[in-house]
Protein backbone atom coordinates (compact mmCIF):
# COMPACT_ATOMS: atom_id res chain seq x y z
CA UNK A 1 0.00 0.00 0.00
CA UNK A 2 1.80 3.29 -0.88
CA UNK A 3 0.87 6.14 1.65
CA UNK A 4 -0.14 9.88 0.71
CA UNK A 5 3.41 10.93 1.45
CA UNK A 6 4.76 8.42 -1.20
CA UNK A 7 2.28 9.38 -3.88
CA UNK A 8 3.69 12.79 -3.43
CA UNK A 9 7.37 11.99 -3.81
CA UNK A 10 6.19 10.35 -6.77
CA UNK A 11 4.07 12.77 -8.68
CA UNK A 12 7.14 15.42 -7.53
CA UNK A 13 9.40 12.92 -8.99
CA UNK A 14 7.30 12.70 -12.39
CA UNK A 15 6.73 16.62 -12.63
CA UNK A 16 10.84 17.12 -12.36
CA UNK A 17 11.16 14.15 -14.90
CA UNK A 18 9.02 16.36 -17.39
CA UNK A 19 10.43 19.69 -16.78
CA UNK A 20 13.97 17.98 -16.94
CA UNK A 21 12.83 16.98 -20.96
CA UNK A 22 11.28 20.71 -21.30
CA UNK A 23 14.70 22.01 -20.06
CA UNK A 24 16.34 20.06 -22.41
CA UNK A 25 13.81 21.26 -25.46
CA UNK A 26 14.07 24.85 -24.18
CA UNK A 27 18.29 23.88 -24.83
CA UNK A 28 17.21 22.89 -28.55
CA UNK A 29 15.33 25.77 -29.18
CA UNK A 30 18.64 28.04 -27.80
CA UNK A 31 20.66 25.93 -30.08
CA UNK A 32 18.49 25.73 -33.24
CA UNK A 33 18.05 29.27 -33.03
CA UNK A 34 21.52 29.92 -32.05
CA UNK A 35 20.88 31.94 -29.30
CA UNK A 36 23.41 30.42 -27.24
CA UNK A 37 25.60 33.11 -26.57
CA UNK A 38 22.63 35.34 -26.20
CA UNK A 39 23.31 36.49 -22.77
CA UNK A 40 27.63 36.46 -22.61
CA UNK A 41 27.91 36.13 -18.78
CA UNK A 42 26.45 33.68 -15.77
CA UNK A 43 24.62 33.12 -13.91
CA UNK A 44 23.59 36.60 -14.63
CA UNK A 45 22.56 38.59 -17.75
CA UNK A 46 24.77 41.50 -19.05
CA UNK A 47 25.06 42.16 -15.14
CA UNK A 48 21.11 42.24 -14.94
CA UNK A 49 18.71 39.78 -13.38
CA UNK A 50 15.74 40.72 -15.56
CA UNK A 51 17.98 40.50 -19.06
CA UNK A 52 17.62 43.85 -21.27
CA UNK A 53 15.80 44.64 -24.38
CA UNK A 54 17.83 47.67 -25.56
CA UNK A 55 21.25 48.48 -26.43
CA UNK A 56 20.69 51.62 -24.35
CA UNK A 57 20.34 48.97 -21.01
CA UNK A 58 23.43 47.62 -21.49
CA UNK A 59 26.70 48.24 -19.19
CA UNK A 60 29.39 50.34 -20.59
CA UNK A 61 32.11 48.78 -22.76
CA UNK A 62 29.88 45.15 -22.56
CA UNK A 63 32.21 43.67 -24.79
CA UNK A 64 35.25 44.22 -24.28
CA UNK A 65 34.64 43.64 -20.69
CA UNK A 66 32.50 40.17 -21.20
CA UNK A 67 35.97 39.17 -23.31
CA UNK A 68 37.94 39.68 -20.22
CA UNK A 69 35.83 37.51 -17.99
CA UNK A 70 35.60 34.80 -20.74
CA UNK A 71 39.63 34.93 -20.92
CA UNK A 72 39.96 35.11 -16.83
CA UNK A 73 37.21 32.00 -16.48
CA UNK A 74 38.43 30.10 -19.36
CA UNK A 75 42.49 30.40 -17.70
CA UNK A 76 40.96 28.62 -14.90
CA UNK A 77 39.33 26.39 -16.74
CA UNK A 78 42.01 25.07 -18.60
CA UNK A 79 44.37 24.92 -15.22
CA UNK A 80 41.67 22.47 -14.21
CA UNK A 81 41.47 20.06 -17.56
CA UNK A 82 45.76 20.40 -17.04
CA UNK A 83 45.03 19.05 -12.73
CA UNK A 84 43.79 15.76 -14.83
CA UNK A 85 46.51 15.46 -17.25
CA UNK A 86 44.66 17.29 -20.47
CA UNK A 87 47.31 19.66 -21.34
CA UNK A 88 46.82 19.29 -25.09
CA UNK A 89 42.83 20.49 -24.03
CA UNK A 90 43.60 22.96 -22.15
CA UNK A 91 46.06 24.82 -24.62
CA UNK A 92 43.27 24.25 -26.96
CA UNK A 93 41.21 26.51 -24.89
CA UNK A 94 43.55 29.19 -24.13
CA UNK A 95 44.61 29.58 -27.75
CA UNK A 96 41.31 29.46 -29.05
CA UNK A 97 40.95 32.98 -31.27
CA UNK A 98 36.52 32.76 -31.41
CA UNK A 99 36.47 33.28 -27.05
CA UNK A 100 37.94 36.66 -28.06
CA UNK A 101 35.14 37.96 -30.62
CA UNK A 102 32.57 40.06 -29.11
CA UNK A 103 28.63 38.75 -29.49
CA UNK A 104 26.37 41.04 -31.08
CA UNK A 105 23.61 42.37 -28.52
CA UNK A 106 20.39 40.65 -29.77
CA UNK A 107 17.35 40.86 -27.41
CA UNK A 108 15.53 38.15 -29.25
CA UNK A 109 18.44 35.79 -28.62
CA UNK A 110 18.99 37.30 -25.28
CA UNK A 111 15.40 36.25 -24.51
CA UNK A 112 15.84 32.41 -25.58
CA UNK A 113 19.17 31.81 -23.47
CA UNK A 114 17.35 33.48 -20.34
CA UNK A 115 14.19 31.70 -20.45
CA UNK A 116 16.43 28.48 -20.35
CA UNK A 117 18.06 29.49 -17.85
CA UNK A 118 14.89 30.04 -15.63
CA UNK A 119 13.62 26.70 -17.32
CA UNK A 120 17.20 25.21 -15.58
CA UNK A 121 16.38 26.82 -12.07
CA UNK A 122 12.98 25.24 -12.17
CA UNK A 123 14.52 21.89 -12.44
CA UNK A 124 17.18 22.24 -9.90
CA UNK A 125 14.05 23.49 -7.49
CA UNK A 126 11.82 20.51 -8.10
CA UNK A 127 14.98 18.14 -7.81
CA UNK A 128 15.80 19.91 -4.52
CA UNK A 129 11.94 19.21 -3.90
CA UNK A 130 12.75 15.75 -5.00
CA UNK A 131 15.25 15.05 -2.46
CA UNK A 132 13.48 16.96 0.18
CA UNK A 133 10.92 14.16 0.38
CA UNK A 134 12.82 11.50 -0.25
CA UNK A 135 13.65 11.12 3.06
CA UNK A 136 10.07 9.39 3.68
CA UNK A 137 11.90 6.79 2.36
CA UNK A 138 14.70 6.63 5.08
CA UNK A 139 13.29 3.47 6.52
CA UNK A 140 12.79 1.38 3.74
CA UNK A 141 14.50 2.55 0.43
CA UNK A 142 17.62 4.49 1.83
CA UNK A 143 18.48 4.37 -1.95
CA UNK A 144 16.47 6.77 -3.33
CA UNK A 145 17.69 8.90 -0.71
CA UNK A 146 21.08 8.66 -1.81
CA UNK A 147 20.16 8.97 -5.41
CA UNK A 148 17.85 12.05 -4.98
CA UNK A 149 20.70 13.57 -3.50
CA UNK A 150 23.42 12.41 -5.97
CA UNK A 151 21.08 14.28 -8.35
CA UNK A 152 21.55 17.56 -6.92
CA UNK A 153 25.16 17.63 -7.06
CA UNK A 154 25.09 16.21 -11.06
CA UNK A 155 22.98 19.52 -11.28
CA UNK A 156 25.32 21.43 -9.55
CA UNK A 157 28.02 20.36 -11.59
CA UNK A 158 25.81 20.85 -15.11
CA UNK A 159 25.04 24.08 -13.97
CA UNK A 160 28.60 24.95 -13.44
CA UNK A 161 28.93 23.17 -16.83
CA UNK A 162 26.93 25.70 -18.34
CA UNK A 163 28.88 28.63 -17.37
CA UNK A 164 31.95 27.04 -19.29
CA UNK A 165 29.92 26.72 -22.12
CA UNK A 166 29.08 30.24 -22.77
CA UNK A 167 33.02 30.97 -21.09
CA UNK A 168 34.41 28.98 -23.94
CA UNK A 169 31.99 30.54 -26.22
CA UNK A 170 30.19 26.85 -27.15
CA UNK A 171 33.08 24.54 -27.50
CA UNK A 172 32.26 21.80 -28.86
CA UNK A 173 33.00 18.96 -26.70
CA UNK A 174 31.67 21.29 -23.81
CA UNK A 175 28.56 21.27 -25.29
CA UNK A 176 28.29 17.29 -26.01
CA UNK A 177 29.26 17.15 -22.33
CA UNK A 178 26.45 18.93 -20.92
CA UNK A 179 24.04 16.65 -23.04
CA UNK A 180 25.32 13.54 -21.69
CA UNK A 181 24.85 15.07 -18.42
CA UNK A 182 21.40 16.05 -18.88
CA UNK A 183 20.59 12.47 -19.76
CA UNK A 184 22.43 11.45 -16.82
CA UNK A 185 20.21 13.09 -14.45
CA UNK A 186 17.30 12.20 -16.19
CA UNK A 187 18.50 8.52 -15.21
CA UNK A 188 18.46 9.16 -11.94
CA UNK A 189 15.15 10.96 -11.98
CA UNK A 190 13.49 7.65 -13.67
CA UNK A 191 15.16 5.21 -11.66
CA UNK A 192 13.83 6.86 -8.03
CA UNK A 193 10.01 7.38 -9.97
CA UNK A 194 10.03 3.71 -11.00
CA UNK A 195 11.96 2.20 -7.51
CA UNK A 196 9.30 4.09 -5.54
CA UNK A 197 6.16 3.21 -7.77
CA UNK A 198 7.67 -0.99 -7.67
CA UNK A 199 8.42 -0.82 -3.92
CA UNK A 200 5.64 -2.12 -2.66
CA UNK A 201 4.52 -4.58 -5.59
CA UNK A 202 5.56 -7.85 -6.50
CA UNK A 203 7.47 -8.35 -9.79
CA UNK A 204 5.52 -9.31 -12.52
CA UNK A 205 5.74 -13.05 -13.57
CA UNK A 206 5.23 -14.03 -17.10
CA UNK A 207 4.99 -17.32 -18.69
CA UNK A 208 7.61 -16.42 -21.49
CA UNK A 209 11.65 -15.92 -20.70
CA UNK A 210 12.31 -13.03 -20.22
CA UNK A 211 16.37 -12.54 -20.10
CA UNK A 212 16.47 -12.19 -24.25
CA UNK A 213 14.43 -8.72 -23.55
CA UNK A 214 16.45 -8.09 -20.74
CA UNK A 215 19.88 -8.06 -22.82
CA UNK A 216 18.64 -6.61 -26.29
CA UNK A 217 17.19 -3.55 -24.36
CA UNK A 218 20.50 -3.18 -22.25
CA UNK A 219 22.02 -3.41 -26.34
CA UNK A 220 19.15 -0.53 -27.98
CA UNK A 221 20.27 1.11 -24.60
CA UNK A 222 23.67 1.38 -25.65
CA UNK A 223 22.70 2.09 -29.64
CA UNK A 224 20.54 5.14 -28.65
CA UNK A 225 23.57 6.55 -26.35
CA UNK A 226 25.81 6.30 -29.43
CA UNK A 227 23.58 7.95 -31.60
CA UNK A 228 23.04 10.79 -29.15
CA UNK A 229 26.47 11.17 -29.26
CA UNK A 230 26.35 11.17 -32.81
CA UNK A 231 24.18 13.12 -33.23
CA UNK A 232 25.58 16.32 -30.87
CA UNK A 233 28.66 15.49 -33.00
CA UNK A 234 26.67 16.34 -36.14
CA UNK A 235 25.26 19.43 -34.50
CA UNK A 236 28.23 20.64 -33.61
CA UNK A 237 29.79 20.29 -37.24
CA UNK A 238 26.51 22.32 -38.03
CA UNK A 239 27.70 25.41 -35.70
CA UNK A 240 31.46 25.30 -37.03
CA UNK A 241 29.69 25.79 -40.79
CA UNK A 242 27.18 28.54 -39.95
CA UNK A 243 29.87 30.29 -38.17
CA UNK A 244 32.41 29.80 -41.46
CA UNK A 245 29.20 30.95 -43.99
CA UNK A 246 27.89 33.56 -41.19
CA UNK A 247 24.86 31.79 -41.18
CA UNK A 248 23.68 31.85 -45.04
CA UNK A 249 23.42 29.30 -47.28
CA UNK A 250 21.50 27.20 -44.89
CA UNK A 251 20.54 24.65 -47.56
CA UNK A 252 24.59 23.51 -48.38
CA UNK A 253 24.87 22.86 -44.28
CA UNK A 254 24.17 18.96 -44.56
CA UNK A 255 26.16 18.27 -47.56
CA UNK A 256 29.13 19.93 -45.72
CA UNK A 257 29.04 18.01 -42.31
CA UNK A 258 30.93 14.93 -43.57
CA UNK A 259 31.28 11.39 -42.84
CA UNK A 260 29.70 12.06 -39.17
CA UNK A 261 26.06 12.48 -40.50
CA UNK A 262 26.27 9.83 -42.72
CA UNK A 263 27.16 7.47 -39.51
CA UNK A 264 24.41 9.46 -37.89
CA UNK A 265 21.81 8.96 -40.31
CA UNK A 266 22.80 5.08 -41.18
CA UNK A 267 23.08 4.37 -37.18
CA UNK A 268 18.98 5.75 -37.86
CA UNK A 269 18.39 2.12 -39.29
CA UNK A 270 19.62 0.16 -36.62
CA UNK A 271 17.79 2.06 -34.47
CA UNK A 272 14.52 1.25 -36.03
CA UNK A 273 15.26 -2.26 -36.26
CA UNK A 274 16.22 -2.56 -32.63
CA UNK A 275 12.81 -1.12 -31.44
CA UNK A 276 10.99 -3.11 -33.41
CA UNK A 277 12.65 -6.05 -32.36
CA UNK A 278 12.02 -5.30 -28.88
CA UNK A 279 8.53 -3.91 -29.75
CA UNK A 280 7.86 -7.58 -30.90
CA UNK A 281 9.62 -9.21 -27.99
CA UNK A 282 7.29 -7.73 -25.39
CA UNK A 283 3.76 -8.11 -27.63
CA UNK A 284 4.97 -11.33 -27.53
CA UNK A 285 5.19 -11.61 -23.47
CA UNK A 286 2.65 -8.84 -22.15
CA UNK A 287 -0.79 -8.29 -23.02
CA UNK A 288 -4.04 -5.71 -21.94
CA UNK A 289 -2.72 -2.75 -20.14
CA UNK A 290 0.30 -3.95 -18.40
CA UNK A 291 2.80 -1.28 -18.07
CA UNK A 292 5.88 -2.91 -20.51
CA UNK A 293 3.22 -2.50 -23.47
CA UNK A 294 2.02 0.77 -22.62
CA UNK A 295 5.57 1.81 -22.53
CA UNK A 296 6.58 -0.03 -26.03
CA UNK A 297 3.84 1.76 -27.74
CA UNK A 298 4.97 5.00 -26.36
CA UNK A 299 8.34 3.88 -28.08
CA UNK A 300 7.40 3.56 -31.16
CA UNK A 301 5.14 6.62 -31.28
CA UNK A 302 8.43 8.86 -30.32
CA UNK A 303 10.48 7.09 -32.71
CA UNK A 304 8.37 7.83 -35.40
CA UNK A 305 8.64 11.43 -34.47
CA UNK A 306 11.83 11.89 -34.23
CA UNK A 307 12.26 9.74 -37.90
CA UNK A 308 10.01 12.64 -38.81
CA UNK A 309 12.02 15.44 -37.62
CA UNK A 310 15.33 14.13 -38.21
CA UNK A 311 13.95 13.62 -42.19
CA UNK A 312 13.00 17.53 -42.62
CA UNK A 313 16.56 18.25 -40.93
CA UNK A 314 18.07 16.69 -43.96
CA UNK A 315 16.03 17.51 -46.56
CA UNK A 316 14.28 20.72 -45.84
CA UNK A 317 17.28 22.80 -44.94
CA UNK A 318 17.57 22.06 -41.17
CA UNK A 319 14.22 23.93 -39.91
CA UNK A 320 14.50 25.25 -36.58
CA UNK A 321 11.38 23.69 -35.41
CA UNK A 322 12.73 20.25 -36.25
CA UNK A 323 16.07 20.39 -34.88
CA UNK A 324 14.65 21.24 -31.36
CA UNK A 325 11.82 18.20 -31.91
CA UNK A 326 14.36 16.44 -32.60
CA UNK A 327 16.68 17.09 -29.86
CA UNK A 328 13.62 16.31 -27.22
CA UNK A 329 12.31 13.29 -28.92
CA UNK A 330 15.43 11.52 -28.95
CA UNK A 331 15.95 12.25 -25.14
CA UNK A 332 12.48 11.16 -24.98
CA UNK A 333 13.24 7.89 -26.80
CA UNK A 334 15.90 7.03 -24.53
CA UNK A 335 14.19 7.64 -21.42
CA UNK A 336 11.49 5.32 -22.51
CA UNK A 337 13.71 2.61 -23.57
CA UNK A 338 15.45 3.25 -19.98
CA UNK A 339 11.88 3.10 -18.15
CA UNK A 340 11.02 -0.10 -19.78
CA UNK A 341 14.27 -1.93 -19.10
CA UNK A 342 13.26 -0.95 -15.58
CA UNK A 343 9.80 -2.85 -16.05
CA UNK A 344 11.30 -5.97 -17.67
CA UNK A 345 14.12 -6.23 -15.32
CA UNK A 346 11.98 -6.47 -12.30
CA UNK A 347 9.75 -9.36 -14.65
CA UNK A 348 10.47 -12.84 -13.45
CA UNK A 349 9.72 -16.04 -15.48
CA UNK A 350 7.02 -18.40 -14.43
CA UNK A 351 8.74 -21.93 -13.51
CA UNK A 352 6.83 -24.95 -12.25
Amino acid sequence: MISGSEKRFISINFITIIITLLVILAGGIVRSTGSGMGCPDWPKCFDRYIPPTNVSQLPADYKEKYVAGRIKKNEKFARYLESMGKKELADSIRHDKNITVPEEFNPAKTWTEYLNRLAGVLAGLFLLLTAGYSFIYRKTAKRIIVLSILNIFVVGYQAWLGSIVVSTNLAQWVVTLHMLLALVILVISIYTYNYAKQLHKEPSVIMYRILWLKGFLFFTLMVSIVQIILGTDVREAIDVIAKSLSSGGRDTWIAKVGDVFNYHRDMAILVIVCNGIIYKMVIDRFSGKAAPLLTARFILLTLLIQLLSGVALAYISLPPVAQALHILFSTMLFSLQFYLYLLVYRTRTYRQ
